[in-house]
């Protein structure tokens, strides 16, 4: 089903949700962790200023990491209860966000001080938001999920823009003419990609693949009849490096894309 024939069917009505996990997968990304969960730091002040009921927690996989990583993450920790680092070495992105959503999903969140101890949340209530290390999410990109989520959205899909900063100009202009920004594109990114946990499990969640697990979910999701949406209402803004942590991943694509010949002028 077509992010379109999703959007145009009647929303089945579905669970509020109470409990919002944040995976970020993270190989060597020192250079821009720190911005990223500062932003994801804002998106759950965002959220959770007009809805304080809702437990966010914020799960950094840090996979195979041999820079400093680690120790920016546990800065962010030490200081922010919503946030916790798991240390893998798997080499791989589908891999890595499984096993964050797995420490996020059941296991009990860590207590916050004055406040009493909560179970594991349950995966129908509990709304999954993945994203990246490299990437930077906007304020409002929980509150928007969960608008989504609660209207009958089982899957969000966002966009994504590759930051021009250092990114070879013509690199950006073809990437930008590939992918429009629309409501109901046809995209799918790790990097802005929200789902109820419950309809995830249902599908079989993230496969160990270095590259495109995203992809694989959303086809199961769409095969189960689940309700998938994609918009531009939430744009992530992700880095425009074309050197991949994944072979096939959104950094060797603009490789591949940048190594295209342009086209011939129109009469020639």
């Amino acid at each position: 089903m077509t992010g379109a024939a999703a959007a145009a069917r009647p929303p089945r009505r579905r669970p509020g949700i109470d409990a919002v996990a944040v995976v970020m997968p993270a190989h060597n990304e020192e250079q821009h962790l720190d911005r990223a969960l500062q932003a994801v730091q804002r998106a759950a002040d965002e959220l959770q200023r007009p809805r304080p009921d809702v437990a966010v927690r914020v799960v950094v996989v840090l996979d195979s990491c041999t820079d400093h990583s680690a120790a920016i993450t546990a800065g962010y920790a030490d200081a922010d209860p919503r946030i916790s680092a798991l240390e893998v070495r798997l080499r791989s992105a589908g891999a890595s966000r499984a096993a964050g959503i797995r420490a996020a999903v059941l296991r009990k969140p860590r207590p916050v001080p004055g406040q009493r101890s909560k179970p594991a949340p349950w995966p129908g209530r509990t709304w999954l938001a993945n994203t990246d290390a490299d990437s930077l999410v906007p304020a409002h990109w929980l509150v928007r999920q969960l608008e989504f989520a609660e209207a009958g959205a089982d899957a969000v899909l966002g966009s994504v823009e590759p930051d021009p900063a250092g990114m070879d100009p013509e690199l950006l202009r073809r990437w930008l003419e590939r992918h429009p920004f629309e409501e109901n594109h046809p995209h799918v990114y790790g990097a802005n990609f929200g789902v109820r946990a419950s309809a995830y499990l249902a599908a079989g969640g993230f496969t160990q693949q270095e590259s495109h697990e995203d992809r694989s979910l959303v086809q199961s999701l769409r095969s189960l009849a689940f309700t998938v949406l994609a918009t531009d209402s939430m744009r992530v803004l992700t880095s425009g490096r074309t050197q991949a942590r994944a072979p096939q991943g959104f950094g060797a694509y603009l490789r591949a894309l940048g190594r295209q010949r342009p086209a011939a002028p129109a009469g020639n």
